[in-house]
């Protein structure tokens, strides 16, 4: 008898349940992460297509620090004080008004998690704050490179172990699986390129959208058929193939 998912000892029916779980809860995770950084880019709860543009593209009209104010850090700071730091950034951020006016707000509000043990910018500087002042140009490409590579090589080997469990359902059509298992691929190289392209041109943002759904349409096909195949469909088969898959441990 071939070997395939539906027939395989319990055993390895766990261990491949267990990774494509963990595996599931880490990328619904993942887009809940997402929902809170990149989803708040334009000041609304919800990943939009503007969301991506200030992301990558950035806001150029205005600067970094007032479309984090706007955006995933409005709730860290109440609007009077949020609206003061715009101002004084839109007035050309004097280093003298900083000392007199902003200074304390910062403390007050961003410095907590913004210092230089945190790992993020350090707002304990005005140096560190008067760069975040200039125009947003969205993710600069010292980050685009590091977040391109870390994706290539985790995601890679994320579906490289979901597409060898795949690869031993026997339900779906050769064309169809080969297809399934390539498809990741082709699509993570797809969503990382639309970073870099929408870094250069904001209308390639849709590209971002496709790249990702891609992602998440291949990962929902494979752990579904594959989840249905080792624990569902045997207990569709005649009576004896079933006992006698049931009992390979």
């Amino acid at each position: 008898m071939p070997l395939n998912l539906s027939n395989l000892g319990t055993s390895v029916k766990l261990l491949f349940s267990g990774y494509l779980i963990v595996v599931a809860i880490g990328y619904g995770l993942a887009m809940v992460q997402i929902l809170f950084t990149h989803g708040m880019a334009d000041g609304k709860f919800g990943l939009s297509i503007e969301d991506i543009v200030y992301s990558y593209y950035g806001n150029r009209s205005g600067s970094v620090l007032e479309a984090k104010l706007n955006g995933s850090m409005k709730a860290n700071a109440p609007d009077e004080a949020r609206f003061q730091i715009i101002q004084w950034v839109r007035d050309g951020a004097d280093e003298n008004a900083y000392a007199r006016q902003i200074r304390p707000l910062f403390e007050a509000h961003c410095t907590a998690c913004h210092n230089a043990d945190s790992g993020l910018p350090d707002f304990t500087r005005y140096e560190n704050i008067k760069a975040r002042a200039q125009s947003d140009e969205g993710a600069t490409f010292s980050s685009l490179t590091r977040v391109s590579h870390i994706h290539m090589f985790g995601i890679a080997f994320i579906f490289m172990f979901v597409g060898m469990i795949f690869a031993l359902a026997s339900g779906v059509p050769c064309k169809l699986k080969c297809s399934a298992i390539l498809m990741p691929y082709v699509f993570l190289l797809l969503d990382i390129a639309s970073w870099w392209l929408t870094k250069l041109d904001r209308h390639f943002a849709l590209l971002v959208v496709m790249g990702g759904g891609g992602l998440a349409m291949a990962f929902v096909f494979m752990w579904v058929v594959s989840m249905y195949e080792m624990w569902i469909l045997p207990r569709q088969l005649p009576y004896l193939d079933q006992r006698d898959a049931l009992r390979r441990c």
